[in-house]
């Protein structure tokens, strides 16, 4: 696949469209070859601004690529895909599996209990002996998704909340593996990541992130544009639009009400930064969810 330029990469409500959710949960699941086969068996480079994706690869092969990582899948794997993050999948004909997107503050609901977010970062993770295990799971829970019985929403999350423990220590093994051959870049990227989630909306220049990090702003952009593909500017006013986006669809909050929130002086200022980073308006944007 071609690395395609940031500007041009569509924003997708849901797995290569537009339109809103086809049902008012926060989740959606369907399988691969029933969304892939109308597109040719592949997806284009896309993103989503306020969902994760998990794409369970169960059978046949693909090409899955995550903010310019290509993983070639030949054996069972599954891909976490993070909001916001640049991806496209090709997928050969014979492909099965199952692709469950989730909203963000449905993963934040349940991954609050976990000691790190399991869905924060881009990985795939190969199943390895425990695909018997999660060709049950992922069933279980297509199947509660498609019926309408009597505690679906409880017995979704409960499901949702099994699959995210096995994704968090997968991760933790990861993590453990890589410690073992560190990479200080990524381990100063890991920290402004973490530092921005807690300060974002307090507006710090870039040069207090990276005293932070006793490192320099350049050192910093540096290490941001090699490593996440974007300046250390960029990702802050990114994290701001986010939430700027789940706070004007999923609360009645008015645009004052989430300017204050976000730290911003000035509604007006608020609308301006906005429009500058969405292309459209506060009130427009929620006025089409």
């Amino acid at each position: 696949m071609h690395k395609t330029p940031a500007s041009a990469v569509p924003v997708f409500k849901l797995y290569g469209e537009t339109a809103s959710w086809p049902t008012p949960d926060l989740i959606h699941c369907e399988s691969i070859p029933e969304r892939s086969r109308q597109h040719d068996w592949e997806i284009k480079p896309h993103r989503h601004g306020d969902l994760v994706q998990l794409l369970y690869v169960q059978g046949g092969t693909a090409e899955l690529e995550v903010e310019g990582v290509v993983h070639p899948v030949r054996q069972a794997s599954l891909q976490v895909v993070p909001a916001l993050s640049v991806h496209g999948f090709r997928f050969s004909q014979d492909i099965q599996g199952l692709v469950l997107s989730l909203a963000l503050p449905l993963v934040e609901q349940l991954g609050a209990v976990l000691d790190s977010p399991p869905l924060a970062r881009a990985a795939c993770y190969p199943v390895a002996g425990q695909k018997r295990y999660l060709d049950a799971l992922f069933d279980s829970i297509a199947q509660e998704y498609s019926e309408q019985q009597p505690g679906r929403e409880l017995m979704l999350q409960s499901l949702i909340s099994a699959l995210l423990v096995w994704v968090g220590r997968r991760s933790l093994a990861l993590a453990h593996a890589e410690a073992q051959t560190p990479d200080r870049g990524r381990e100063h990227l890991q920290r402004f990541t973490r530092l921005l989630e807690a300060r974002f909306r307090e507006h710090r220049p870039i040069e207090f992130y990276a005293a932070e990090l006793g490192i320099s702003a350049a050192h910093l952009n540096a290490l941001c544009r090699r490593l996440a593909g974007q300046s250390a500017l960029q990702l802050i006013n990114q994290r701001l639009l986010l939430e700027a986006k789940r706070c004007l669809v999923y609360t009645a909050m008015t645009v004052n009400q989430v300017s204050d929130s976000l730290g911003f002086s000035e509604p007006a200022y608020f609308s301006r930064f906005f429009k500058r980073c969405s292309g459209q308006s506060p009130k427009a944007f929620r006025s089409q969810r």
